[in-house]
């Protein structure tokens, strides 16, 4: 049995209008952070305006990386100084979760939330899991999403491997992504060009998926998007692991460029950024890329 076929796909029912459509840019109070829908799409491109709902949000420093708490109440990202930062929707409330020692860049923080399974004698997690590039070398770190200037510890991989498996990298790491209810992620590696996945329920465990870059884990854990490069430009595609782990390019006639792509939380949809901006897709591959804004950043959608 492959570690894909261990991680159980649970299928959370999410009932979010997925409003990625909208043209983004506009200005606007940050009352309409808190006021957007769930399924809301979001844009954070460094500045201290994320575009949540159609207006430019003030977060009051720079947001880079943004990503929602599975309940949407949260946004962690990394401010201006490097640190990583929890907020609330409207930029409020905001708290650095971990203070940056000065000589790391980090990277794409991922929420990996998880309920107590008393059964197993699992606690529940409320983690951030994170890239740190350190000396030019790159490892994923957690810290519980709850700290205040706390302390980042490395994350664990997997377990020693078997007398017929390879050892997983343990540098090179980047790009975590979380979603599901067992504390699933998956990840990118620099140095071998793969996207490998990780099961955090009832042992750590993990595995080499195929080769790509920059993934995201679909809600239910069924399917992960990732880049791969094709024909000269980068392309969206997906594995199915619920299909003998079938892979389908879903940008087959691309352009242009697509990369970093979001999961819209019901998984029907799949936000992506161009060098001309944002567009979004059908996750199921029956649709070309709609561009709904010409805003180039990190979309994410506020679950």
């Amino acid at each position: 049995m492959t570690t894909r076929t261990r991680i159980t796909a649970a299928a959370i029912a999410v009932a979010a209008a997925v409003t990625g459509t909208a043209l983004l840019g506009a200005s606007g109070a940050a009352s309409a952070a808190t006021g957007a829908s769930h399924g809301t799409l979001t844009i954070s491109n460094g500045s201290k305006y994320v575009l949540i709902n159609g207006h430019r949000v003030n977060f009051g420093v720079p947001v880079r990386d943004l990503a929602w708490s599975p309940n949407g109440a949260k946004a962690a990202f990394i401010d201006g100084s490097g640190n990583l930062d929890v907020a609330n929707p409207d930029g409020s409330g905001r708290v650095v979760v971990a203070k940056n020692p000065g000589d790391q860049n980090w990277s794409h923080p991922t929420w990996q939330v998880t309920a107590a399974d008393t059964q197993n004698g699992i606690p529940a997690k409320d983690n951030l899991i994170f890239a740190a590039r350190a000396k030019n070398v790159s490892r994923l770190k957690y810290i519980s999403a709850k700290a205040v200037h706390g302390t980042p510890k490395t994350l664990s991989l997997g377990q020693e491997p078997g007398p017929d498996e390879q050892p997983l990298p343990q540098t090179g790491n980047v790009w975590p992504n979380a979603a599901g209810r067992y504390g699933t992620s998956v990840y990118a590696n620099v140095n071998t060009g793969d996207v490998y996945i990780r099961d955090d329920y009832l042992r750590q465990q993990g595995g080499k998926l195929t080769k790509g870059s920059q993934p995201a884990l679909s809600p239910n854990e069924e399917e992960v998007v990732f880049v791969r490069s094709v024909a000269g430009h980068d392309h969206i595609l997906v594995e199915d692991f619920n299909h003998g782990d079938r892979i389908k390019d879903l940008t087959p006639h691309a352009t242009t460029d697509y990369t970093e792509p979001a999961w819209s939380p019901d998984g029907k949809t799949l936000a992506a950024r161009t060098p001309g901006g944002t567009v979004t897709l059908p996750s199921n591959g029956t649709g070309r890329p709609t561009k709904v804004t010409t805003t180039v950043g990190l979309a994410a959608y506020r679950p």
